[in-house]
């Protein structure tokens, strides 16, 4: 059963002229962001075509529970109840259910919840979980920025959306949702199955816990969140990203360890 597809707002019909005062936005956005040529060209094309609408994007980030809680306080109790939000529109959200047994993904509104049984994964389509940890959005459409054939790392990847966040007038000192479409060269996932009574946690036992594997040539979709200033709340504190991913046969869902984009991957912007 393939998952209803967000909206996606199309690009401005007719280029225009970037104005000075965007061109000097995005000089600014360059000065400490050394990345290659081809992304530049990509990120110029992405502040026209959004300069064009005058719109500014309507969403806020939320979330319930924190990764600090968790990892020093060993709370893994729930602090959301995914029924709740049956009736919200456009929903975009991730996190881990409750005791840390599974992951949770929610796609338009669309939930997959991947749990462990039996040493495999297991997905379920429903809102009928609690989160320990919840953070979520409400997107009503995308913009899409083709993902340049250079960007083969985790950080650049990382480096990529944040600054095309910033030329697309997102303000990126405030967390902000991504999603992430098509092929991915390789994808390292892993679903959590935390062992109960286990109160000491670490990064490196939480990847560990539970089923991992990797994907490699899969179509995939990805919602991620964005945040420089949320690490230890729902950003470990090696990175400024949140990730989880489900395959395009809905075979695997599960949190991000490392993604490297294949070709023709779109990374969409609220917007």
């Amino acid at each position: 059963m393939k998952r209803p597809m967000p909206e996606i707002r199309p690009g401005c019909e007719h280029y225009r002229t970037m104005n000075r005062e965007s061109g000097e936005s995005m000089n600014r956005l360059f000065q400490n962001a050394p990345i290659p040529l081809a992304v530049c060209l990509v990120l110029l094309s992405l502040l026209s075509s959004f300069s064009c609408t005058g719109d500014n994007p309507d969403f806020k980030v939320e979330h319930t529970g924190a990764l600090k809680t968790m990892m020093h306080e060993g709370d893994l109790s729930a602090t959301a109840d995914l029924a709740s939000f049956h009736d919200t529109e456009h929903l975009y959200g991730l996190g881990a259910l409750e005791n840390l047994k599974g992951e949770i993904l929610v796609l338009a509104g669309q939930p997959t919840i991947s749990t462990v049984a039996d040493e495999q994964v297991r997905i379920d389509n429903s809102l009928n979980h609690r989160a320990a940890l919840f953070v979520f959005a409400s997107v009503s459409t995308w913009h899409p920025v083709p993902v340049p054939d250079t960007i083969r790392t985790v950080e650049t990847l990382e480096r990529f959306i944040m600054t095309a966040a910033g030329a697309a007038s997102i303000n990126t000192a405030e967390p902000f949702p991504f999603l992430l479409s098509g092929p991915a060269d390789t994808l390292d996932w892993h679903v959590i199955d935390w062992a109960e009574g286990d109160s000491v946690h670490t990064h490196e036992k939480h990847r560990n816990s539970g089923l991992r594997g990797t994907l490699t040539g899969n179509n995939i979709e990805v919602l991620g969140f964005y945040s420089s200033h949320h690490h230890g709340v729902f950003t470990h504190r090696s990175t400024d990203v949140h990730m989880h991913a489900v395959a395009e046969d809905l075979a695997v869902a599960g949190h991000v360890d490392r993604l490297i984009p294949g070709a023709g991957m779109v990374l969409k912007l609220p917007g």
